[in-house]
């Protein structure tokens, strides 16, 4: 069978104000139709470039060597009539982000039904039009209805069965999906990947995924290709890659995102360099932040109720790391902003060393000071014109804390290990790598010297070698700081990692609440077996058969 895709020595050069970034050297790929490759690495790995040359979606900046043949033909030598017709119609892309990908002012009906207008080779009739959208969303089993719906209408994981159904519009042979489960649950991300696989079987399409989580890949593609610095370094089948990974790089992709019930990566991120095993100790005694039958409820446009959360009760305590977990829309989201002071409950307490928080006032923000926020995008929680400085120095300033002020600012970044805190100092946030910008984010909450942190998917948009990092240091804060804290999170393998308790929410409700080899090794409520289930390539209960590893 002739190869549906080829790449023959493809390299991709950009040319910049300060000369000239060789971002992919050398690459040989092919791909026949019915066949699945993933494409394994992190930010500027060049698999993202890779993929886009496909289609000469790269920028004028970019310089492109050697061959693209799609279907024998090569694309670089495509005028742009027939690179116009071949766009949708024989490939088209699956872009990373469905909320930004999607127009917020249309329906998705009518989002599904461009490709279909603009590539067909004869004008369609309005009625082939709609019956072709309604076979669409079908095919990404979403009801036919919500075609009249808006993006915003619509959760994260149906906004990417909008994006999957866009791609096969126009019936193409190859598709190219640039990370189509990051931010999704784990649940979500299951069903998605589902879906491709069966579509990719019954419709004998090609199939090019792009991840940073080899996992992920490996649930999806027969094959996979791990890009490190403009290079191929590894490419097999997925099974072989994954037992016995050869290159340094792959070895530290699949160690980045450890299996649940792994003994080996308890209290043990993936980081150059190690933590010491984790020393004997009593758990926590000491109540920091507690939740007491407490209730949130809200109001949709019809004026019924929605119970956001409905009667937690939960504790965090000194000296530990709490995982909440959950599915999007849970509730977990908004029982950590009742827990910070910045949404009001409908009934129940909150309390912090005991006492209730206030709702107002000085007091409010005496309480916020020892409760801090770690936003999940560090690009976003940043003022782009703030130095470091500045962004660390603004609680402190806030809260009015005695001392000097530059004093605690570098004290705040080495214990976010941001070593020489003065190198930092008077950079700007574009001038940090992802990593950084998160370490900056925890000394900012740091600077305040709280009792408690929450985390909210602190690592979710970080690549995996940085991911490790930024658990390892959370970790340290608890042994060294007897920071507690609390980590909101969909990632199980998370939990596993750092975590001493876990609490899953569901439906607004904590339906298990208990150590991490109790509820993760031997759970007990159906939905947490359900979230256990929905990782890529099941779980491993390793630790089950370790005794010793039970009720650490």
């Amino acid at each position: 069978m002739s190869p549906l895709l080829e790449l023959k020595n493809l390299g991709v050069t950009y040319r910049t104000g300060s000369g000239d970034i060789e971002a992919v050297r050398d690459v040989n790929l092919a791909l026949a139709p019915g066949e699945t490759l993933g494409l394994a690495g992190e930010s500027g790995s060049g698999k993202s470039t890779v993929a886009m040359s496909v289609l000469r979606l790269l920028p004028k900046s970019a310089r492109v060597s050697g061959e693209i043949l799609l279907e024998g033909e090569d694309v670089q030598e495509m005028k742009w009539g027939r690179l116009r017709a071949v766009r949708w119609a024989e490939a088209s892309v699956v872009f990373q982000g469905a909320m930004h990908a999607l127009n917020p002012v249309r329906k998705i009906g009518a989002q599904i039904a461009e490709p279909i207008r603009l590539h067909a080779e004869k004008p369609p009739g309005e009625a082939e039009v709609q019956a072709r959208v309604g076979e669409l969303l079908e095919q990404v089993d979403l009801p036919v209805s919500r075609a009249s719906a808006y993006p915003h209408e619509l959760s994260g994981g149906q906004k990417q069965r909008v994006m999957i159904a866009m791609a096969l519009a126009c019936r193409p042979r190859l598709i190219i999906a640039d990370e189509p489960t990051t931010a999704l649950d784990v649940i979500v991300q299951a069903q998605v990947l589902d879906l491709m696989s069966r579509l990719v079987a019954e419709q004998e399409l090609g199939l090019v995924m792009i991840s940073h989580d080899l996992s992920v890949l490996a649930a999806t593609c027969a094959r996979i290709g791990v890009m490190y610095q403009g290079e191929l370094v590894e490419h097999g089948p997925s099974a072989k890659l994954m037992a016995h990974p050869e290159h340094e790089h792959t070895r530290a992709l699949a160690a980045a995102f450890p299996t649940v019930g792994d003994p080996v990566s308890r209290y043990s991120p993936a980081t150059a360099t190690p933590l010491p095993p984790e020393p004997e100790r009593a758990p926590g005694e000491e109540v920091l932040l507690s939740a007491q039958d407490l209730r949130v409820t809200f109001r949709d446009r019809t004026g019924a109720k929605i119970y956001a959360v409905a009667g937690v009760d939960l504790e965090v305590r000194r000296d530990e790391i709490v995982a909440l977990v959950g599915q999007s829309g849970s509730g977990k989201t908004t029982l950590a902003r009742t827990l910070l002071g910045l949404q009001k409950p409908t009934s129940g307490a909150v309390r912090y060393a005991g006492e209730p928080v206030p709702s107002s006032g000085a007091g409010l923000k005496a309480y916020r000071r020892q409760v801090q926020l770690v936003l999940q995008d560090p690009t976003s929680a940043l003022n782009p014109r703030h130095t470091v400085y500045e962004a660390v120095a603004e609680g402190p300033r806030i809260h009015g804390l005695p001392g000097d002020e530059r004093q605690l600012v570098i004290e705040a970044l080495e214990a976010a290990e941001l070593r020489p805190a003065e190198h930092f100092l008077t950079r700007l946030p574009h001038e940090l790598s992802g990593g950084q910008r998160q370490r900056v984010v925890i000394a900012g909450a740091l600077a305040l010297r709280p009792g408690v942190v929450v985390a909210d998917e602190p690592v979710a948009s970080l690549d995996a070698s940085v991911r490790g990092e930024i658990l390892a240091l959370l970790l340290r804060l608890r042994r060294e700081l007897g920071l507690a804290g609390l980590v909101i999170t969909h990632d199980l393998g998370l939990a596993w990692n750092i975590a001493d308790r876990v609490a899953v929410m569901y439906r607004g409700e904590l339906v298990e609440v208990g150590t991490v080899e109790e509820v993760l090794l031997d759970p007990q409520h159906e939905y947490t077996r359900s979230l256990l289930a929905a990782l890529p390539g099941g779980v491993q209960r390793a630790a089950a058969a370790n005794p010793s590893r039970r009720g650490v």
